[in-house]
């Protein structure tokens, strides 16, 4: 029991200082966002960096790749940088998922496999789900990435234990990403 409790203990501390790391992002976040019109997703931004990195490194929001291309990761060197593109590329997403009648967290998965992911989303059934993210991972981001046998990586988290036992494609995204998103968009505000 006393295990337990020195477990969970370190486990709330160190999601504390995680979540007050990414916090002090919020006047950047907030200013970007008015630059794109959606100061409402504030929280949502916060909670892609929680995501990405737990705002521990200088591409916070890992958005090299929106801007350099495939080669281009960890080429963004500083937060500022990180911020304004990850934003520029999150708003563009969401605009194009409420354009095909999408759900916003389509969008958001769509931040990790990229845009073509919306449009798979609006031909079969217009919101994101687990099921049909693995599908696509499994069908067409793989794929295209080299994964032709479906192999298969470790990936431990709760919502993947519970799903397949903690797995995802090699070279396949992360088709768990919207869930621990949204979760982490919850966690910022209990610890927040």
């Amino acid at each position: 029991m006393v295990l337990v409790v020195i477990v969970v203990g370190l486990w709330a501390y160190r999601t504390h200082e995680a979540v007050a790391r990414v916090e002090s992002y919020k006047p950047q976040v907030q200013a970007e966002l008015a630059k794109s019109g959606l100061q409402g997703d504030t929280q949502l931004v916060l909670a892609i960096i929680y995501t990405e990195t737990k705002g521990g490194s200088a591409d916070i929001m890992q958005s090299s790749e929106s801007l350099y291309g495939k080669g281009g990761a960890n080429a963004i060197a500083s937060q500022t940088e990180s911020i304004s593109q990850g934003v520029d590329e999150l708003t563009s997403l969401i605009e194009y998922s409420n354009s095909k009648g999408c759900d916003v967290y389509t969008a958001v998965q769509a931040y990790n496999f990229g845009k073509a992911y919306i449009d798979y989303v609006a031909v079969h059934g217009k919101v994101t789900s687990v099921k049909l993210a693995d599908a696509y991972s499994r069908t067409v981001v793989a794929p295209s990435l080299g994964n032709k046998t479906g192999a298969t990586y470790r990936h431990l988290t709760w919502d993947s234990l519970f799903y397949n036992g903690g797995k995802l494609y090699v070279n396949g995204g992360n088709f768990f990403y919207a869930g621990e998103v949204h979760f982490n968009f919850d966690l910022l505000k209990i610890f927040g």
